[in-house]
């Protein structure tokens, strides 16, 4: 008998992360690679499992993932978010608890553009009376 999987797409900032989940023993690859070993860091793991975490599925769901664009924690925010719409599709109860974390909304926070005359966007530059 074959797995079921199912694909979500989520984003954050300039990330964008493609995911498949199907049921197995909590591995998360992710660009090829253990999520360890790609992240690096602590935080931004325990930010990716969160939804597993909020609907009592830890370690029961493989994650395979392709995530393009951005740093590593808007991938990792990308990353959650896709996760999320992912478990909806395995089971829709899941909703409201999904919902009630906030987990299934889009972090709609983009960086701010440079101006021209200025450092960065809201930074000037170094003002010299004399």
């Amino acid at each position: 008998m074959q797995k079921k999987i199912y694909y979500a797409k989520g984003s954050r900032k300039e990330a964008v992360a493609k995911v498949r989940i199907h049921e197995g023993k909590g591995k998360i690859i992710v660009n090829g690679q253990f999520m360890q070993q790609y992240f690096h860091r602590a935080e931004l793991e325990t930010v990716i499992v969160e939804p597993f975490r909020v609907t009592e599925t830890l370690g029961k769901m493989d994650v395979v993932a392709k995530v393009i664009g951005g740093g590593k924690s808007g991938q990792a925010g990308a990353l959650k978010l896709g996760i999320a719409r992912a478990l909806l599709k395995y089971n829709i109860d899941f909703r409201k608890t999904l919902r009630s974390a906030g987990l299934l909304t889009r972090d709609s926070r983009e960086v701010e553009r440079k101006k021209y005359g200025r450092v960065k966007a809201r930074k000037r530059f170094q003002f010299s009376k004399r």
